[in-house]
């Protein structure tokens, strides 16, 4: 073998082991990315390749746009930062126990016998999707027929709604909500502390149980950045982004 060939061949031999070295690294970080992942994710308890079904609902709207009412850096904060922690912190409590396929409402009807992990992020997970829900930028919503006659028959109509509602929320000490709810047959007000709501079995003993058509986070996560320590401001302000749509919607599907 003469110089020159000798050359050729070892640049060849020389090439051939770099690409099998790569290759193999390819590999390597493959399997090594695919263990991460498969890692971070929660298990369920069914299936453990699979994660938990509950997730962070997009909002329908910016986080912007509910300005001058609820300010944009505590919706962003609220939403992606608090409620994520819920869902979170939830499928956590969860995974690989027989629970982990339950749907929140079969979650909240016997929250009692579950731990107090699912109690609060279980409850903050279902009251933030319901809050966002009951949000809206769009002016001028009103309650439907059936459900004004309802608020009047109740209340003597929406000022007094309001009235009752806004001292329910500013009743509640320290955290919580504050809620409108349809049970046997009627509207009725209620509050709850910390993340309880009243799908909850508890709150049946407690007097807040029913269903829920509207409530209220106050919660000073909810309001602190733009009201301080005015949450009176913040009661009155939220009916300036109500969406009495998905209240009458709700208070349908409640006495249908």
């Amino acid at each position: 073998m003469n110089r020159r060939t000798w050359i050729y061949q070892s640049f060849r031999w020389l090439a051939g082991a770099a690409v099998v070295h790569q290759t193999i690294g390819l590999f390597k970080a493959q399997a090594n990315t695919s263990s991460i992942s498969q890692h971070n994710l929660p298990i369920n308890s069914n299936n453990p390749n699979t994660a938990m079904s509950f997730e962070l609902p997009a909002l329908p709207y910016a986080y912007a746009a509910l300005e001058p009412h609820f300010d944009a850096m505590t919706m962003e904060i609220h939403h992606s930062k608090h409620h994520a922690a819920y869902v979170n912190n939830l499928n956590a409590a969860l995974s690989g126990t027989p629970h982990a396929d339950k749907t929140l409402e079969e979650l909240m009807a016997v929250v009692s016998t579950l731990p107090v992990a699912v109690r609060n992020n279980g409850g903050g997970h279902y009251n933030h999707s319901l809050f966002w829900k009951l949000l809206t930028p769009q002016a001028g919503t009103a309650p439907s027929e059936a459900l004004m006659a309802a608020i009047q028959e109740k209340f003597g109509g929406l000022d007094g709604l309001k009235e009752q509602f806004g001292k329910a929320a500013m009743a509640r000490f320290g955290s919580g909500w504050a809620w409108l709810c349809y049970r046997d047959g009627s509207l009725h007000l209620c509050s709850t502390a910390n993340q309880d709501n009243p799908l909850m079995d508890i709150e049946n003993e407690k007097g807040c149980g029913g269903f829920p058509l509207l409530g209220l986070d106050v919660w000073e996560h909810s309001y602190y950045l733009k009201f301080q320590n005015r949450r009176a401001e913040y009661v009155t302000a939220f009916w300036n982004v109500l969406n009495w749509d998905e209240v009458s919607a709700r208070f349908a599907q409640a006495t249908r």
